[in-house]
């Protein structure tokens, strides 16, 4: 008994392996490899149309004269699905190309409900599918010639894959539509009808048995294309519902790394959205009736302006229209709402909007009325020392008249006079022939502004304290910049106008210095600086008073020769070093991190397609031999050791047979008591060959 378990144990995994290897070749392989269509009807695979009625139709005759007597069998279904699947030129074409079939499911189906009932009650076909085309879309048709330029083009692509014959396909038609009027600006959308087929059969996977082009997550599928991508290697297919609403915000999140924009009710809506992101952005709320999720042309906003603007929505409920009406003069959604400058009326703007009104509804707004001075806008105002004026780099003396101060209701009504005298710059009609020598001096700030000479906007004394400290250097300077040290009723907002002026061969001459010496080095810093000169406004807050100063300092810089005074000034600092969109973008952006999970995740659905491997019986067969071989020579390999003595040498069968009998009754032998040797070595361990006994001399005789 003892002995049979032993024997079971030792060959118990080439045993398993013999077991496993039946099992894959009769069990699994048949079910992972069901009888095609062609030998359901009982013809070959080049067959034609005809010959593939004519077959179905005598099997028809089989079973029609007993339709009222005979129940259905799943054979009878059987050769209905492999009849419609053929006898349509688009399904037999997506099942001889790409091992599709949409009427699989409906088969199933079918036999389950028609299980044990009378074939008149059988509804045939089994699939109904109109004829009509899908439905035109603004979607770019790819082929295999224009697909090698689409991989040319910049940007993120979403591709649909379909069938004319695929049913499910001409249902999504009327989604697809809706996807790429929301992708529209964010993403480019194309799509590839499988009688493309060299295209299709590239963006098709590929059985990792067999290498046949498949769909695993059938038709429709859609392929996304990341910006930075364009191998098969690192395309992302979508696995979810085939809904709107999924596969945009899909597209949205995973592939282009947008951020989400949250809803809000009151409070949260004035802590997150109007208080949070501080005064320097302007705040954008959009109103919505439906709740859903933002398109993604407004989530793209939030990352190319987040510098400007945040943004919140909000859910439309008429018992609230009351409030939202008192706050931000809104009476109905759809709207957007733009909060500017304090005090400053909100800019609502109703009714649905695009990708292209909402970019330009943005870069009309996403200023304040009265511009701040910051890192990110003072190229774009003229008012920094490297740059040029908004009337072009062919101007040689621009000014910029800024209003400094600590944020407060201080700054805030200086900003609101500033705002004032903008008004009036940009209201007032100066004649066409006009030259600011032939104006009075009271419009000639409004010329200069008009020309795009003179800018006006308002600075942060205390986040840009540096630039402040150097442009309006006093004894008192510290009730206008750096932070505020007594109350607020200490502060005090300053205006000051600064000058900038080029020399014509700035402007006109563009060619880098070479430096004659090491001290020539030192001025390479100020090269390509405009000169400056400050002047600053020491009246009365008042609207009139500050215009009256600006005409008459911009008069007297373009007609007096001032020095020419050129040094650095310091940078602005930026408002905030990690906006908020782009920590969110760290987690939900399609990364290295989130590539590698979808390998992962491909890898272990793609394990399914080893189960039609015909390969894996004949190998466990294979492993299975391989292990008995391995059993048969341990033992005889073990037998012959034991047959050798510890020099090498054969011994006699004698006494080979006395050990092992030794062994078998227990006691060791006596060749195994000799051979013990000492762990410690000796000089009579091992005799040369040539040893011999030396002769005794006379003193060794002597001597005894």
């Amino acid at each position: 008994m003892a002995s049979a378990a032993v024997i079971a144990k030792r060959y118990a995994i080439p045993i398993i392996l013999v077991v496993l290897a039946v099992i894959w070749q009769l069990v699994i392989l048949p079910t992972s490899f069901p009888r095609s269509h062609y030998d359901v009807i009982g013809v070959k695979q080049n067959s034609t149309s005809e010959e593939i009625i004519e077959a179905y139709q005598g099997l028809a005759l089989q079973w029609h004269s007993y339709k009222d007597t005979e129940i259905i069998t799943e054979n009878v279904i059987e050769i209905q699905h492999a009849f419609e699947v053929l006898s349509n030129q688009f399904r037999r074409r997506d099942y001889d190309l790409f091992n599709f079939d949409e009427l699989q499911d409906v088969a199933k189906a079918a036999k389950k409900q028609y299980a044990g009932d009378k074939f008149s009650r059988l509804k045939l076909p089994l699939l109904k599918m109109s004829e009509t085309d899908l439905i035109d879309d603004n979607s770019e048709v790819l082929t295999a010639e224009n697909f090698k330029s689409m991989l040319g083009e910049e940007g993120t692509w979403l591709i649909l894959v379909y069938s004319l014959g695929s049913g499910n396909s001409q249902q999504f038609a009327h989604s697809w539509k809706k996807i790429v009027d929301w992708l529209d600006g964010v993403a480019n959308t194309g799509k590839v009808e499988l009688g493309e087929v060299q295209l299709a059969s590239y963006l098709a996977e590929r059985n990792r048995a067999t290498g046949h082009p498949f769909f695993r997550y059938g038709l429709p599928s859609i392929i996304a294309f990341p910006r930075t991508c364009r191998r098969l290697d690192c395309l992302v297919r979508y696995s979810g519902e085939l809904n709107v609403d999924a596969i945009v915000d899909w597209t949205a999140t995973d592939i282009l790394g947008l951020p989400r924009i949250l809803y809000y009710s009151l409070e949260p809506l004035v802590t997150e959205v109007i208080r949070k992101p501080g005064p320097h952005k302007v705040k954008v709320i959009c109103f919505s009736k439906t709740g859903q999720r933002a398109a993604p042309f407004l989530r793209q906003a939030v990352r190319d302006y987040s510098a400007y603007a945040s943004f919140g929505l909000v859910l439309w409920r008429e018992e609230n229209a009351t409030l939202w009406w008192n706050m931000f003069g809104v009476d109905s959604a759809p709207a957007i709402v733009f909060l500017k400058d304090p005090g400053a009326e909100p800019v609502v703007h109703y009714g649905a909007t695009n990708s292209s009104v909402f970019h330009n509804l943005m870069e009309q707004h996403k200023s304040h009325a009265l511009p701040q001075l910051r890192s990110i806008t003072s190229m774009d105002l003229g008012c920094d020392v490297k740059g040029y004026s908004r009337a072009g780099n062919d101007t040689l003396t621009w000014y910029c008249v800024i209003v400094a101060g600590k944020l407060g209701s201080k700054l805030s009504k200086a900003r609101e006079i500033m705002r004032s005298v903008q008004d009036n710059l940009t209201n007032e009609v100066i004649p066409g022939t006009a030259s600011i020598s032939s104006l009075p001096d009271s419009l000639v700030a409004a010329y200069a502004f008009q020309q795009k000479r003179l800018t006006l906007a308002w600075l942060d004394g205390d986040a840009q304290k540096k630039y402040c400290f150097f442009y309006l250097h006093s004894e008192n300077v510290f009730e206008t910049c750096g932070p505020r040290r007594y109350a607020e009723e200490e502060d005090v907002p300053r205006v000051f106008l600064v000058r900038y002026r080029r020399n014509n061969s700035e402007v006109n001459i563009d060619v880098k210095q070479q430096y004659k010496n090491i001290w020539d080095t030192f001025r390479e810093d100020e090269e390509g600086l405009a000169s400056q000169l400050v002047a600053k406004y020491n009246g009365s807050m008042e609207g009139p008073e500050i215009l009256s100063w600006m005409s008459n300092t911009i008069k007297d810089g373009d007609s007096s020769d001032l020095p020419y005074f050129r040094a650095k000034a310091p940078d602005l600092n930026p408002e905030e070093s990690n906006p908020a969109w782009s920590r969110v973008t760290q987690k939900i952006g399609f990364s290295s991190k989130r590539r590698m999970t979808e390998k992962v995740k491909d890898f272990v659905t793609g394990g399914s397609d080893y189960m039609k491997d015909p390969r894996i019986g004949p190998i466990l067969l294979l492993a299975s031999a391989l292990y008995l071989g391995a059993l048969w020579l341990r033992p005889n390999q073990s037998e012959q050791k034991n047959d050798k003595d510890e020099g090498g040498n054969v011994q006699s069968p004698s006494s080979s047979k006395d050990k092992r009998a030794n062994v078998q009754s227990g006691h060791p032998s006596k060749d195994k008591r000799a051979n013990v040797q000492s762990p410690y070595p000796s000089i009579t361990d091992d005799v040369p060959q040539d040893a011999y006994q030396a002769l005794e001399s006379d003193s060794d005789s002597d001597s005894k």
